[in-house]
């Protein structure tokens, strides 16, 4: 048997100048530079190397990068085979540290490493068993599965009693789930014609080329002058028609009483849902507006840290839409326990994603849901973002607005060397031109 052990670790600061054009650009993030720590996990067998990210805005992408550091040593000459049988306890040891987690703790910083780190894992992990992830997860064993999770703070809305009975009743329908999304791939929305930096003429050009492209589902951000947000809405909706949805998106802008009052006068564009319209972790804020607006649903989960955030939205009925992040929760570890959570409140989820490398994550986890989990997706979206694809070796594939289940092994985030070589921050040949 030939024994494959981790030899070395590296993580590097990838930073791409998005403020130039505006892309990323909302109420909060003015001008982000997408960026994304970059982990590169090498082996005694040269041909197996793991990679993963957390992505950030740019400015602290350093420090995500020093802090994934810490994690190193508890991985370092473990073999894979050690790292897959006790994956679900390396991840707890992690997040439970007694010393790194005062930095959170399972918040900020320290958890988007952890994230980083873990992704970076699950990557090699797949690769390892040949198969995408999305693919390994579903073909694991439900009683393997519930091993991987901690029901630490969550058990009183979900048990690993619960967990395991939901997955192993989608079991059976594992083979014709696998066959529909192969056929189907999953349905996605664009934000890629949204931005609040972009121009009139731009915004209307991007509605049109994707329309003609497949997409029938726009998100448009809003946020900082509510008149302002009404003309671009108007415009939008005079571009798309009326047979296309229209999301909007405040990235926390506004206070509970101003969501409110906006949503109540941005709702006659007919918007299938009000995202972050406050502080994302606000939970009783979210419950007010939600009677304050009416049938108007709430999506929110971007930032929201960890799973017992989740655990509150979800119980309180303030989310009407759940928005995983592949790099804001702790990995798949942790993903999963809100995917389970979602499914038992009936509660949609619709994966945020773009920035760096988003995209080509939430491929697996809308797959995983579809399959594992909830065996519903007509009634979902994915979000996605025409944005820095061309960077990684296995981009998303994406055919008339849908997802298409990725088919290499592992979990798609291997970049191009010359583009790390280009982006890396401050030495990259990009950033020495252009500082």
């Amino acid at each position: 048997m030939n024994i494959i052990k981790i030899t070395n670790n590296t993580v590097v600061d990838i930073r791409f100048p998005t403020s130039k054009d505006q892309t990323g650009s909302d109420a909060i993030h003015k001008d982000p530079n997408y960026s994304a720590a970059y982990i590169t996990i090498s082996t005694s067998d040269n041909n197996l190397k793991g990679y993963g990210i957390t992505f950030t805005a740019g400015k602290g992408n350093d420090i995500v990068v020093s802090c994934i550091k810490h994690f190193f040593s508890i991985f370092n000459g473990l073999t894979i085979e050690e790292i897959e049988k006790d994956i679900g306890k390396l991840w707890f040891d992690c997040v439970d540290h007694s010393q790194l987690r005062w930095l959170g703790p399972e918040k900020g910083v320290v958890h988007l490493a952890v994230s980083a780190m873990f992704n970076a894992l699950w990557d090699l992990i797949a690769k390892k068993n040949r198969k995408p992830l999305w693919q390994f997860v579903v073909d694991s064993e439900p009683e393997i599965i519930i091993n991987w999770l901690t029901f630490k703070h969550i058990e009183d809305v979900l048990s690993p009693e619960e967990a395991y009975k939901i997955i192993s009743n989608n079991r059976k329908f594992k083979k014709d789930r696998v066959e529909t999304i192969l056929k189907e791939g999953y349905s996605s929305y664009t934000t890629s014609a949204g931005w609040l930096g972009y121009s009139d003429k731009k915004i209307i050009n991007l509605c049109k080329k994707y329309m003609s492209r497949g997409w029938k589902n726009f998100k448009i951000k809003v946020g900082v002058n509510l008149q302002e947000d009404i003309k671009r809405l108007e415009l939008i909706r005079s571009t798309i028609g009326n047979d296309c949805s229209i999301m909007i998106d405040a990235n926390q802008q506004w206070s509970v009483d101003q969501s409110i009052k906006h949503i109540n006068e941005l709702k006659k564009f007919n918007i299938l849902f009000a995202e972050e319209p406050t502080n994302a972790d606000d939970v009783l804020g979210f419950v007010k507006i939600k009677k304050g607006v009416g049938d108007v649903k709430l999506a929110t989960g971007e930032v929201c840290s960890n799973r017992v955030m989740f655990k509150q939205f979800l119980e309180s009925g303030a989310m009407n839409i759940c928005q995983i992040d592949s790099c804001r929760l702790g990995s798949i570890n942790e993903i999963l326990t809100v995917l389970l959570m979602a499914h038992k409140f009936y509660v949609p989820v619709f994966p945020h994603a773009g920035g760096v490398g988003l995209c080509e994550y939430v491929q697996h986890l809308c797959m995983i849901d579809y399959v594992l989990i909830n065996g519903e997706k007509d009634n979902k979206l994915v979000e996605y973002q025409d944005s820095l694809h061309e960077h990684f070796i296995y981009p998303c594939i994406v055919k008339n607005g849908n997802y298409m289940p990725p088919l290499d092994h592992g979990y798609s985030i291997e970049m191009k060397e010359k583009s790390v070589n280009t982006f890396s921050f401050p030495n990259g040949e990009y950033w020495i031109r252009n500082t």
